[in-house]
């Protein structure tokens, strides 16, 4: 009789194994086997980590083998089950894999086909065609869209962490608690001393060195010591936290009642304001214009507004839209509209690990009304819902393709402006994705024609448009796709948002916001109307309390920490693809990735302010935290 090799691998993670029957059948294109209890003997199989092999003899030959099924069934206790995959030895020697990378929960099955990529015209047989509709309908069953905010991207369908369909939870919700991972931050900073004062000011800025932890972080040092410099203020612009607003001025505004005159002693370069340009304000009497030349005081307060307000910005539409909730929006769209078979769900899953996860545990604790944003943030309270709601509006698809938006700019010459590390090594790394991607679309789609006539892709790029973009055409985002050239785009943009441009936005906060006055996220007294009349004492009585102050602290230590299990850019433990040809434009992805990284550390060399974010070696490749 026949008889089949079947090795079974369980995931790593906690709670990974089981202790529950599991049976195997094989279905093949001459017949299917009864269900083989997988169980050796005196021996506990399924353990976290596991790989188990066992002899499975069939009655009679099954032909080509199309699936595997794999039913888990209740021993004592309920008993969740990661299977990474299984392979399959034939009697005639084959070796066939089947990826899964899933969660079995309760009395569950699973039905696998195996690990080649297929689009749709290439199943021909009525079992894979009928596999493939039934998982599209049962994952969109399970992934639905809904509005949490009006003019907001849709967002999942699910109130807390642990209404999530199982295969896109955290492994361990506890290391991404928002409430835990706070207080754990003020424990480890040593700042819960300071909570009983919630309400009362700093003494002067040395005593925000009190909740300033000295570690091997030579940037945020280096921000409290030159934080009131303008070079460090201007630097800021360019390659701290948000390096997305700074925008090349060909003109004077027309409402700017600025003279070269007023600003003369500034102008380092001896050109004029107007070769210069500074940035627009509405005159008023009650809204003077500060100057670097006007008192030490007032300039410095005019500077510390600015940076509350950047950060605003960057935390708010940067940070949370321009990144959570797109990649968020992509991952959605992904599991209701393309099967595990399909190539583009196969490159683009680890790209969208955990992030429906972390946004549904932002808007449980973070975001949502008497969250924590709403403690810390001067935007809280609502602010941050607004500012968002604006915010879309402005949100493009040219804008996430980081070439344009760094032309649109006008930051793209080199020559003109030297030091936008943030530009140059963005657009490395974006040639490096771009040319991975459009490797992957030349492996399956041999021209335009395949490309139009994928409907499950089509689907895909529509659900994007009209539900995560609202079908809003202002945003420019295509509702469908017709080029190989445009595929690759689109699948840049998609890895590029939630790896680098995340990375470039996130992985800095401690960086540059741990020194609460470069960085004050609420300001207890509204901006000057006089010039003359500010002091050191006002500003501190401006600046946050000691308790917002340590709730600040806390969360951009948290934001800034990568996991323990972190899974940077061009690494793929899971292996979906089993295609040699993808295999080796993964390695070459990686090769050009490494290469990335040797340019960014030589550039770096003695530098006191080096630019990391943007290296591949620090860029996850979702977003996840």
């Amino acid at each position: 009789m026949p008889s089949y090799t079947v090795t079974v691998a369980t995931g790593s993670q906690w709670f990974a194994g089981t202790d529950d029957y599991i049976y195997l059948s094989l279905v093949g294109s001459a017949g299917c086997s009864e269900k083989h209890l997988l169980d050796k003997a005196f021996y506990n199989d399924f353990e976290r980590g596991a790989v188990d092999s066992y002899e499975v003899t069939v009655d009679e030959e099954l032909g080509e083998i199309q699936l595997v099924k794999i039913e888990k069934r209740k021993y004592w206790l309920h008993d969740d089950w990661y299977l990474r995959y299984i392979t399959l030895k034939t009697p005639h020697g084959d070796y066939i894999e089947f990826p899964c990378y899933r969660w079995i929960t309760g009395e569950g099955e699973i039905v696998l086909r195996d690990g080649r990529a297929k689009l749709a015209r290439d199943d021909q047989i009525h079992i894979l065609k009928q596999h493939r509709r039934k998982e599209l309908e049962t994952r969109q069953k399970q992934y639905r869209w809904m509005e949490w905010n009006p003019g907001f991207p849709l967002s999942i369908d699910a109130k807390c962490h642990k209404d999530l369909p199982r295969d896109i939870q955290f492994d361990s919700e506890k290391g991404v608690d928002f409430v835990l991972n706070y207080s754990k931050a003020m424990e480890n900073l040593f700042i819960n001393r300071f909570m009983h004062m919630f309400q009362s000011s700093w003494s002067d800025f040395a005593d925000f060195e009190k909740i300033f932890v000295k570690i091997s972080n030579t940037i945020s040092e280096r921000v409290m010591n030159h934080w009131q410099e303008d070079l460090m203020f201007g630097y800021q612009f360019l390659n701290g936290c948000n390096p997305v607003l700074i925008r090349r001025c060909t003109e004077l505004p027309q409402k700017l009642p600025v003279t070269t005159e007023m600003v003369e002693c500034s102008l380092e370069r001896q050109l004029s304001l107007e070769q210069e340009v500074q940035l627009n304000q509405t005159p008023g009497e009650e809204n003077p214009i500060f100057l670097p030349s006007d008192a030490k005081y007032d300039w410095l307060l005019a500077k510390i507004w600015v940076r509350s307000s950047d950060f605003h910005v960057h935390q708010t539409i940067t940070h949370l839209l321009r990144t959570h909730l797109v990649s968020e929006v992509f991952g959605i769209a992904l599991y209701r509209q393309l099967p595990a078979v399909h190539p583009i769900f196969k490159l683009l899953v680890a790209h969208v690990r955990f992030t429906i996860a972390i946004n549904t545990k932002a808007r449980e604790q973070l975001i949502c009304e008497y969250g924590l944003f709403d403690k810390a943030n001067a935007t809280g309270g609502g602010g941050h819902v607004q500012m968002v709601q604006r915010a879309v509006q402005d949100l493009t698809y040219s804008s996430l393709c980081f070439p344009e938006a760094i032309k649109a700019r006008g930051m793209d010459s080199t020559k003109d402006i030297p030091y936008y590390f943030y530009r140059d090594d963005g657009l490395l790394v974006w040639e490096a994705i771009q040319t991975f991607t459009a490797e992957v679309v030349g492996i399956y789609y041999e021209d335009d024609q395949v490309v139009e006539e994928d409907q499950e892709l089509q689907d895909f790029v529509k659900d994007v448009y009209v539900y995560g973009m609202r079908g809003r055409k202002a945003s420019g985002f295509p509702k469908s796709i017709k080029s190989r050239e445009k595929l690759s785009e689109y699948l840049t943009v998609v890895i590029f948002t939630a790896s680098a441009q995340h990375a470039a936005v996130n992985f800095g906060q401690y960086d540059w916001c741990s020194w609460i006055p470069n960085a004050p996220p609420t300001m207890r007294a509204p901006p000057p109307t006089a010039k003359g009349v500010v002091t050191i004492e006002q500003i501190v009585d401006t600046l946050p309390d000691r308790g917002r102050s340590c709730w600040h602290l806390g969360a951009v230590w948290a934001l800034s920490q990568f996991q323990d299990s972190e899974l940077f850019l061009g690494m793929y433990p899971e292996e979906h693809f089993i295609e040699k040809p993808v295999k080796e434009a993964m390695t070459r992805f990686r090769k050009n990735l490494e290469a990335i990284v040797s340019v960014i550390a030589e550039r770096n060399k003695n530098k006191k302010l080096p630019y990391y974010y943007l290296s591949p070696d620090r860029i996850p490749n979702s977003v996840a935290i």
